[in-house]
């Protein structure tokens, strides 16, 4: 071997060595993320699973999440729950009994995060879901967490901007029906609307299935209803396939949506016919200050794109469980004892301030945190113009 050759062989051993001291030299904190990678979902996630490895790479190269005085690596292991409820129980067992994870991050939807927090709470793991609005993904479930706020005081903020907005007093409703967060949070809005505006204010009250792509005969009802606006609890798919057809058949009105609106991937799929329209989510990227600007800088940069509220709320649902962890003050190599200590911890958490906003928790691990609406302006960006907090 000549001195050049070997001296690059041992440069680069050398470079190597120090990367893997870097990330410390304890046993990595395993974390996993049920995510949907395919299906009706993908994009969710795909900002999920950005925002985690971006998590993941900034505390690595600092050598690892001191716990206790010592570093450790984080190690995050994503399975794809294909978007679909039994693949969502599926993997998450598969994470819990395979892959020895020490605490569970997703899944996102609440068609998902409903029944996987199910078997993490049976399974005394602690979970924590960004996305899910569903009231049935804590409750009653001391494993499980949340990072977003619930549909029972997401329904009002819609209904209140939407009255105010739109100046109306009568609402129709389209919703999946096999969806608990698009048929919880259908139920939840009719509710609050018929509260305020009087029991036949909404006018129609349509549902589809899970694979439908052709809503004509459900919108044919509702604009012969003549609704002021209608009230889209969907995930942003079938948005980008109902507002669309919605304009084929005549309707001119406005929408309003929900959080479910607010991914990445609306408008690519959506185009000029979402612009200036309404939804409730959890962050608006226009605007943003502080470490919230940082985290969409730093995400731009690195993917191309601006972060959506999946990518936001993932980084503080990652911040919750590592706070937990470092709270701790000790990684025991027991992964009963890790999981039971991170979940102690948790609970323990009175306030958080996230990217998303702070927060507190209640009795169920539910965040008390403020809501935006946003519209969807002439360039696609989502605008923030309003902001209501819990009372």
């Amino acid at each position: 071997m000549s001195k050049l050759l070997q001296s690059v062989t041992l440069g680069v051993l050398g470079s190597l060595l120090m990367a893997t001291a870097a990330v410390g030299a304890e046993k990595p904190i395993k974390i996993g993320f049920p995510i949907p990678l395919t299906g009706e979902i993908p994009k969710v996630g795909e900002s999920t699973k950005f925002a985690a490895e971006i998590f993941k790479e900034e505390v690595n190269a600092k050598g690892g999440l001191t716990v206790g005085g010592k570093q450790y690596p984080l190690e995050f292991i994503y399975e794809d729950n294909e978007s679909k409820p039994e693949s969502a129980v599926n993997v998450t067992l598969k994470l819990i009994n395979r892959d020895n994870v020490v605490a569970i991050i997703g899944p996102q939807s609440s068609r998902q995060a409903v029944p996987a927090g199910g078997v993490a709470n049976d399974n005394e793991v602690p979970m924590i879901t960004p996305w899910s609005t569903n009231p049935d993904a804590t409750y009653n479930r001391p494993w499980v967490f949340r990072a977003a706020f619930l549909d029972p005081f997401q329904a009002p903020v819609a209904a209140n901007f939407a009255a105010k907005q739109f100046q109306a007093k009568t609402a129709a409703v389209l919703f999946e029906i096999s969806n608990d967060y698009s048929k919880g949070l259908a139920d939840f809005f009719k509710n609050e609307w018929e509260k305020k505006q009087g029991a036949t204010s909404v006018v129609a009250f349509e549902s589809h299935g899970p694979k439908d792509q052709d809503f004509s005969a459900q919108l044919t009802k509702i604009i012969a209803s003549k609704p002021d606006f209608i009230f889209l609890p969907e995930n942003y798919s079938f948005v980008a396939l109902i507002v669309p057809q919605a304009r084929d058949l005549g309707y001119k009105g406005p929408f309003m949506g929900s959080d479910a609106w607010g991914s990445a991937e609306l408008m690519t799929l959506c185009g000029k016919e979402c612009k200036g329209q309404f939804f409730s989510t959890h962050y608006a990227a226009a605007g943003a200050t502080g470490s919230t600007l940082e985290f969409i800088n730093k995400y731009q940069k690195k993917y191309g794109y601006v972060p959506d509220d999946l990518a936001a709320l993932t980084w503080d649902a990652i911040s919750l469980v590592t706070q937990a962890i470092v709270n701790g003050g000790q990684v025991s190599g027991k992964v009963e004892d890790e999981r039971k200590l991170i979940r102690d911890n948790l609970a323990k958490i009175e306030n958080f301030d996230g990217i998303t906003g702070s927060m507190h928790f209640d009795d169920q691990g539910d965040p008390i945190k403020c809501a935006v609406v946003v519209k969807i302006d002439d360039t696609g960006q989502f605008t923030k113009v309003d902001s209501v907090c819990p009372q």
